[in-house]
Parts: C-alpha cells; structure tokens; sequence
C-alpha cells in the first residue's frame, strides 16, 4: 500500500534504492542516503543506490545505527520497505562488533564473541582458521598477534568485521602544539569546527575504540589540517605517507607554518632526500620501489599483480619498507587513502599497533579493494556532504558543465574502424576539443584556468595554443612549485597540467579547471580534479568546472561514470552543445542559459 507518493525514493526488495532527482525532497534524501548507501547510477532523473555489506558496517562504525537506517528509508520511500530489506539492514548492521579483537592479561591477541555458536562458525572458517593459535573457550580463541592485520580483513572476507579493541602502542613522545596564528602571514589560526569533530570522532578519547579510521572531506576543505590535529591530539612521533614529492613538502610548509614543530624535527625522505626524523614525510612511490617495477609518469607502480604475489613481502624486495620500523612510531597517516597501493596494504596488515589515519575526498577505489582500506586501515570515522561545505561557505560554489561535441565524419570514420580500446583514445584526444578550450577561457578572461587531461600529445598541442607552460609527471619538482607559485601570486593565468595535478595541487584563487580528457570512468579521479579549485575564492565568486566530451562514444560514456561520486555529493553537469557556446555566459545562473 503506497506510504507517501510524494517522497523521492522506491527502495527495492534486491537491496537497489531509486532516488526521483526531480523531486523537491531529493537533496535531504540523497544527503540521508550517502551515509549508508553507495551510489551505482546517476542518469538525468533517476539515481540507483545499492545497500552493501560494506556501505552498511561503515555506518554502522560511524555510529548509525540500523533503526537510524530503517527510518531514514522509511521517511522517504515512496512505498513500504520491503521486510526483507529491513531484516538485512539490521541482520548487517549488527554483525558489525559482534566479534572483538582484544588484548588478554599477558599481552596475546584474542578474538571473542558472545555469540558461542558464531565462534565456532568463524573458528572453522578456512580464511580464519590459519590465523588461530589456540581456543581457549568456546567463546574465545587466541590469534597469532602478528597477524592482526589479517584476522580483520579474513573476517570482513567472512562477512563478520570484527571490532579491534586490542589497543595501540603510544609511540615515542613528540610535545607539540597548534599555532594560534600563521607564521607565514601572523593571521589567526583556529581549526575549523568540522575538522575539531573529526579529530575527536578519531581519537575517541584515547580509548582503544579510536586510533584508526578514515577521515572522508572534499578537497579544499582542511584534510592536512584534521592530520595536524590528530597529530597534536596524540602527541607522538608520526610518519606521514602521501602521493608524491611535492604533497611532501605542502605538508612540510603547513607544519612550520602552523605549528610549533622546528625544522629539525620534521624529515622529508623522497628520491631527493632521506632523513628520519620525529616527523617523517615519504611518499607511496618510494615505498614501493623495486628494482624491476614499472611506472607511470607520475613514478606509481603499474605491476601490482605480480608483487601480490611475493611473499614473504620484505625489505629484499622493498628496500624502503625499513621506514616502517626505524622510529617508534605512534601515528601513521595515510594522505589520500583511496591510492593506497598493494604493497603498502599488505605491510600495514603488519602495523595493526600503530594508530592509523586515512584522509580521503572519496572512498571510491577503482580497483574494488573499499573493504581492504576498511580491515587495514580502519572504517570510515567522519564524513560531511560537500554541498553542507559549500552552504557553509568552507568550499566554493562550484558550477559544474559537460560539453559534448560531434566527431567530423573523418574522425567517426577513424573511431569505427579502431579497436575496442583505441577508440576511447581516438574519441578523448579529438582535435575539436583545442578549439573549446580556447572558447571556454574566453568566457573567463579575468579567471585563473587549469586545463587537465590525461594524454601528453594532446597536452602539448593545447599548452602550444594557448602558449602556456605544461605540467607532466617529467616536470622536476623545482619547477612545478615554480609554477604553483607564479599562479598562487596571480603572474601566471593559465597552466595545462597531466594527471600528476589531480593531487597536492593547493592554487586558492584559480576558478576554472576544463577537463579534456581523463582516466576511462575514474570517479576517484573526476572528484579530485573538481577539487583543484574548491579553495574558497577571496573575493567569494563560484568555480567552474567543464568536461569536454565527444558525443555518442566511449569519451561519453566514461565521462558519465567519472561524475557518478560528484552526482552522490550533489553537483549537477548540465549540458552544453557546441551551438550553445557562443551565447553562453559563466555569469548567469541555470535559469538563464
């Protein structure tokens, strides 16, 4: 019998949730429905949501209960909620915590459950059963204690996600404290109040229920200061892992301008430089370097696969893995978690004793390993929609606009006859995109642009166009923070960046950012070139985003599901079509154009 057919939401006995967008409802119900559901379709009107295991024990560890889910679904479901669905909201929910890891009198791990009849089921588990040293009751069993890592990804893999109260070692002292002003500029300093939550939903009061979680904010919003708190908070020798080497250093400066932590306390150990000091600052490349690995222009890896398969992983094969061990570490950050490569999983499987700190703008991993990033290095602790951000005024108002462009019938012709994988690079490198590009600039002669892309030939042609420097994985690190600089000072007005600038790219006044190519259907990737220019602007004005595509080929396809996050958190892309260019007006609001 329908309960409300106003509401925006159909929730489906196949644990599928359609979401109406054209519904006045839809903003409060797709906020409600990011805490507890992952976002698998966003066409024009309606959305697709899926309740998983994993999307329901990650609210169930940040606190959601699954009444508090239910009601949720109830409030804006068209009809009733299927009784199966409510059986399995509170049937996965609860299994989040009904098995605990913990610390027994001598110092052994053990894994315990009230539930007798389930640790018997659990103990015969094969992917569980290798890790068990001894059952000491029938509701208790004793797990080899350097494995702790393992036990809690071979339970998630089991369907039951154990709650870790073995506790954390304190690590080496470190007194430190937050500036109340900036060095740089003598401003007021003060955390903001999202950011003072997350750092007190992690920490927990120091209770072993705190100490390892992911932290999830857009870009622009303070995820280097939520580390820095953390890091007041615990007051402890802490090693940072972040995605290249000028990350490295933005870190650096934020430390030394922001709090009282001396230069010689904190070590930058990269390619240039190795020092090893209270507070280390390394990248995930360096981690994972091997003698034969292959990269990528931006030095990651490319050959996981086959290093999943060494075993055992050590120092033999990872030279730099020694990091890990040469300091008492009481803390270890994870900058943008969603990158964390094999290699580094499998060591922090090792690290379970140390307090873990995930920062991310997106859980979204395009390799499918959520569940490794919530056994390993903790469950989603904090998370806040962007658009509360936005209203908020903590991150700017972004505009965001696809622009589909039709192929010359030579270039279709082309595309045709290519391979199913060329073609997508047929479609994303077309040359009609330069000519766009020049327009849409055009639009914006008083803004700070950044164009993105993917392909270096194609960036080459653009940055000759628009005779403007281009940044690639090739570009010494000198030379970038050269570039970052003459746009942070407004000398420099546009620069073509490769992939290498969706991360640690801090430019607060650039505006415009105009995507011409991307990684196939990379979510992770769209959210975080979005985030190059959420930095609030100084005069308030919005930012604008465009993603150029071709239409009716994979280009649009991929560009689709690169937007599907950025649709979860609220951004709309209207469309524009080349005959809408010369009329168009960044300035006026959907209304008018």
């Amino acid at each position: 019998m329908p309960a409300n057919l106003n509401n925006p939401m159909v929730v489906q006995s196949d644990k599928s949730v359609l979401l109406e967008v054209d519904n006045p409802f839809y903003p409060e119900a797709r906020d409600a429905l990011a805490r507890f559901a992952e976002l698998e379709k966003s066409p024009e009107h309606i959305h697709t949501y899926r309740l998983s295991p994993l999307s329901l024990w990650n609210a169930a560890a940040s606190g959601l209960s699954a009444e508090a889910i239910l009601n949720a679904l109830t409030r804006y479901s068209k009809y009733d909620v299927p009784g199966n669905i409510q059986a399995d909201v509170r049937d996965y929910v609860s299994r989040f915590g009904r098995l605990k890891l913990r610390r027994d009198p001598t110092g052994g791990l053990v894994l315990t459950s009230e539930d007798a009849i389930l640790m018997l089921e659990i103990s015969r588990q094969r992917k569980v059963k290798q890790f068990i040293v001894e059952q000491i009751d029938e509701r208790t069993v004793r797990v080899n204690p350097a494995m702790r890592g393992h036990v809690k990804k071979a339970l998630v893999d089991v369907g039951y996600p154990a709650e870790d109260l073995a506790g954390y070692v304190e690590g080496a002292g470190l007194a430190f404290h937050l500036l109340p002003a900036m060095r740089r500029t003598a401003l007021p300093f003060n955390l903001r109040h999202y950011q003072r939550e997350a750092i007190e939903t992690f920490h927990a009061g120091g209770a072993a229920r705190g100490g390892s979680g992911v932290i999830v904010l857009p870009c622009g919003a303070g995820k280097t200061m939520v580390g820095m708190g953390a890091m007041a908070k615990l007051q402890t020798n802490t090693l940072v892992l972040t995605t290249n080497t000028v990350a490295v250093r933005q870190w650096i400066d934020e430390l030394l301008d922001k709090t009282s932590i001396s230069t010689d306390e904190i070590g930058e150990y990269t390619g240039d430089v190795k020092e090893i000091r209270p507070v280390t600052i390394t990248t995930y490349q360096i981690l994972t370097y091997h003698k034969r690995g292959k990269r990528d222009e931006n030095g990651a890896e490319t050959d996981f696969d086959d290093l999943e398969r060494i075993t055992p992983l050590s120092e033999e094969h990872f030279p730099h893995f020694k990091l890990f061990s040469e300091r008492d570490w009481g803390l270890i950050v994870y900058d943008e978690v969603h990158l964390l490569p094999a290699p580094v999983f499998r060591m922090t499987a090792e690290l379970q004793a140390r307090r873990r700190l995930g920062l991310t703008a997106t859980l979204v991993r395009e390799d499918g390993r959520e569940d490794d990033v919530f056994a390993l290095i903790g469950p989603k602790k904090f998370d806040v929609p962007w658009k509360d951000l936005e209203r908020q005024g903590w991150i700017a108002t972004a505009h965001c606009h696809e622009v589909r462009l039709s192929m010359t019938p030579e270039r279709r012709m082309t595309y045709a006859l290519a391979d199913d994988r060329e073609q997508y690079h047929v479609a994303a490198t077309d040359p009609a995109k330069l000519a766009v590009v020049e327009k849409l600039i055009a639009r914006h002669p008083a803004d700070q642009v950044l164009v993105i892309g993917t392909y270096l030939d194609q960036l080459d042609q653009v940055a000759a166009r628009l005779d403007a420097p281009l940044l690639t994985g090739k570009t010494p690190v000198k030379e970038r923070r050269q570039l970052y600089q003459q746009m942070r000072e407004g000398a420099l007005k546009r620069l073509v960046v490769s992939k290498v600038a969706n991360f640690a790219v801090d430019l607060p006044d650039v505006s415009v950012a105009v995507e011409i190519s991307g990684t196939f259907g990379s979510r992770q990737e769209e959210a975080q070139r979005l985030g190059r220019i959420l930095r609030p602007k100084s005069d308030s004005r919005p930012a604008h985003f465009y993603a150029i595509v071709m239409r009716d080929t994979k280009d649009q396809i991929f560009g689709a599901k690169r937007q599907m996050f950025l649709t979860e958190q609220g951004y709309k892309y209207e469309i524009l079509y080349e005959d809408d260019l010369a009329d168009y007006n960044p300035d006026h609001d959907r209304a008018t154009w």
